[in-house]
């Protein structure tokens, strides 16, 4: 059964507000996924929504209906506010009048290194500031089957409300572990006998003379200084995607996608 909440100093608003803030999203464990496809994902997923906000008149669209029926079957508290209030929690510029509020996840290293049949395919994202690169990334990687992707601290927020509508739901697909320190990373791969490759302009083999077919963590680095010299010095080796034309790079997400798919394409031999 839905609530309706119309006052704008009501505490639970208050708090939702306060969620697009980062500082506000680690202290309470809890982040917004905004958008009718992005709350089907979190419906149709195994992460438990903790609320859903919506107005009215979004619950009068068929597609939005069907979600707020599914996920009140899943016991999800449903608050209907109205516009004004929900455009002052939005933080999109065409808000589609409905956000799921959820709980943050942490997942582990030992996630991604034991998916049924798979040999492990990780992404590791190294100081990547902008939130539509990391958000794009989570997706390819999703979509290429890796088993897990790991953020570097210093790295964008994944739970910042950009960087999960670039996601497209796949945040809610794969095991991320996020916030670790490069030593602690390095530390944690190695003993699990995962090979670290980092993308270099510099002394790096071709991506599609690497062998990817066995466990590997391809190090996606800042969009302007590349991969951490920590990261870097500690790799097992480096990849490059040759430039044929004048571009001085490619864009770190179009990176990660050419190197992944040549990791499907070699593993579709296995």
């Amino acid at each position: 059964m839905s609530a309706v909440i119309c006052s704008p100093a009501n505490k639970l608003i208050k708090e939702v507000a306060s969620l697009k803030q980062k500082k506000y999203r680690d202290e309470l464990g809890l982040f917004i996924a905004e958008g009718v496809r992005i709350v089907e994902e979190c419906a149709a997923s195994a992460w438990p929504v903790h609320i859903c906000i919506y107005t009215e008149t979004a619950a009068a669209r068929e597609r939005t209906r069907r979600v707020l029926d599914r996920l009140a079957a899943a016991r999800c508290r449903l608050v209907a506010v109205p516009e004004a209030i929900y455009n002052k929690l939005s933080d999109t510029e065409q808000p589609q009048g409905i956000m799921a509020v959820l709980k943050k996840r942490q997942a582990t290293l030992a996630q991604m290194l034991a998916p049924a049949g798979q040999v492990p395919l990780i992404v590791v994202l190294d100081g990547i500031q902008d939130p539509g690169n990391a958000g794009a990334i989570i997706r390819t990687a999703d979509a290429a089957g890796c088993t897990g992707v790991i953020v570097v601290k210093g790295a964008a927020d994944i739970y910042a409300g950009k960087t999960v509508r670039a996601t497209m739901g796949s945040l809610f697909h794969l095991p991320v572990w996020e916030g670790v320190a490069p030593g602690e990373l390095i530390t944690a791969l190695t003993a699990a006998n995962v090979s670290i490759l980092a993308t270099s302009l510099q002394n790096a083999d071709i991506y599609y003379h690497a062998d990817l077919k066995r466990p590997v963590a391809v190090v996606l680095g800042n969009e302007g200084q590349g991969v951490g010299r920590e990261l870097l010095d500690k790799a097992d080796g480096c990849l490059t995607i040759p430039l044929v034309g004048d571009a001085e790079s490619l864009n770190v997400a179009v990176a990660a996608g050419v190197i992944l798919y040549e990791a499907v394409r070699q593993r579709a031999t296995l």
